[in-house]
């Protein structure tokens, strides 16, 4: 009967010798290590997570800790390496239940950190949008008002040369106030329409070869992955806008071999902010470049944000805008000689939830 209790809990559980080998463990625990009970059943605890790490001492000490103490132990985001080679972060709880028993408990926490992580940016860029808003109201007034006058002087004035400096204050208001709108990203209400994203890529990719045709340009599509519903012409803005970032990055850099991967995947049960989706489309723009400073990574999405000296810093701002309309995000993870964006969006979301924000 209790087997069936555990066999039924989303926690994962293993049931270790003192020998701290593998006996047993639930549906949960095979799930998170990606593997089989009968695979794994009398491996070491070792040989199972790779000797991974805690904060401090190895799983394996503090297990060896917990049995010869006889008293149970919690470790707070520990990192271990199952067989499958992707590193977790979990929390883990190990209780003692006689001289050769031992009850571990493993909690992931890379998703949980994740979603917070997601719910601070979603909530950034909102509190930036009002922000944006609030100063092209107070900017754009008196630029109009600006701009009337220097058209109002321009009519009084008889000699012709005086009438270059108006055209010129009329000219830089215009410009200042296109400044200002590209700061608040697409306004226009969201088409709904069936969108396929691979499509979307290879656009962009032909418009990336024509203008750079020195960098590599690679496809990894997951053919499976349907249609989404949402605006086509902003998709393609979105995906070009992080893209051609990239590869702008790389050609400064003059990195070797440049090399841009478009990679498409599926996620389901996936979370984004506070919203659980059954199934998200994702897509890497990854590329080998310098990486992104760790100065400017918290603020990457931040309007007039750049990492390069003639860079608007607003190709980042506004993609991120256009995910926010099509309820996704974009993230980003970044080291010197990797830099990957990930463009995450919901699919099968009914058109009617759809906004402009």
């Amino acid at each position: 009967m209790y087997q069936r209790l555990l066999e039924h809990l989303t926690t994962a559980v293993l049931l270790l010798d003192g020998k701290l080998t593998v006996r047993w463990m639930n549906p949960a625990a095979e799930a998170l290590l990606a593997v089989s009970m009968s695979r794994v059943q009398g491996t070491s605890l070792d040989a199972l997570l790779g000797g991974g790490a805690g904060v401090g001492d190895s799983i394996d000490s503090v297990l060896a800790k917990a049995r010869d103490a006889f008293h149970p132990y919690t470790q707070r985001e520990a990192r271990i390496m199952p067989l499958n080679g992707e590193p977790l972060t979990v929390d883990y709880t190990v209780t003692p239940l006689s001289a050769d028993e031992l009850l571990l408990e493993v909690e992931p926490r890379d998703r949980l950190m994740q979603i917070s992580r997601e719910e601070a940016l979603t909530t950034r860029q909102e509190t930036i949008k009002v922000l944006a808003r609030g100063l092209a109201h107070e900017v754009k007034n008196p630029l109009g008002g600006i701009r009337g006058a220097a058209q109002l002087l321009e009519r009084d004035l008889d000699d012709p040369s005086l009438k270059e400096f108006t055209r010129i204050i009329v000219e830089e208001v215009d410009r200042l106030k296109d400044l200002v709108d590209s700061m608040l990203g697409p306004n226009h209400i969201v088409k709904h329409e069936s969108v396929n994203i691979h499509k979307v890529l290879e656009r962009v990719r032909s418009l990336l070869i024509a203008e750079h045709p020195q960098v590599e340009i690679i496809r990894d599509y997951d053919p499976s992955l349907p249609d989404l519903f949402g605006d086509e012409a902003q998709m393609i803005q979105a995906v070009l806008n992080v893209a051609r970032n990239a590869v702008q990055a790389m050609t400064d850099a003059r990195t070797a071999s440049p090399t841009l991967i478009l990679r498409t995947r599926a996620k389901r049960q996936f979370t984004l902010g506070a919203e659980r989706h059954r199934l998200v489309s994702e897509v890497g723009i990854i590329d080998n470049g310098p990486g992104i400073p760790e100065s400017l990574q918290e603020t990457l999405f931040y309007p007039m944000v750049s990492g390069r000296a003639e860079g608007s810093g607003l190709g980042l701002s506004i993609a991120q805008s256009i995910l926010h309309q099509h309820q996704g995000l974009i993230e980003c993870e970044s080291y010197p000689g990797h830099t990957e964006f990930r463009l995450l969006i919901p699919l099968f979301v009914d058109s009617s939830e759809t906004r402009d924000d």
